[in-house]
């Protein structure tokens, strides 16, 4: 039993976190005391920039593989790649690095 202005704090707290189901959230948080919701989306950009980078790096490999050569604009594209995935992985370790 809540009054109205219990209800509408349970209600915006649900609306940050995402979830519609009351019951399970009261649960949750009778349980556990509290709800971590995690933004992955840096991780996924990273991944994608690994599997990029990955990919781009099998194809410079069979290449020099067929042709016996190392192309210098190849390994410029790697160091780039390879570049961006450390600025991600920077910018991942600041933001996790603020939570308390």
């Amino acid at each position: 039993m809540v009054n109205e202005r219990e209800k509408a704090l349970i209600e915006e707290k649900m609306r940050q976190l995402g979830t519609k189901n009351m019951g399970a959230y009261i649960r949750k948080m009778a349980i556990d005391g509290y709800v971590v919701r995690l933004d992955l989306s840096d991780i996924s950009e990273l991944v994608s920039l690994l599997r990029r980078s990955s990919n781009n790096l099998n194809q410079y490999a069979k290449r020099a593989h067929e042709t016996g050569r190392i192309y210098e604009a190849d390994i410029e594209d790697v160091q780039s790649s390879l570049k961006s995935v450390w600025e991600k992985a920077d910018q991942i370790m600041i933001r996790l690095s603020t939570i308390d």
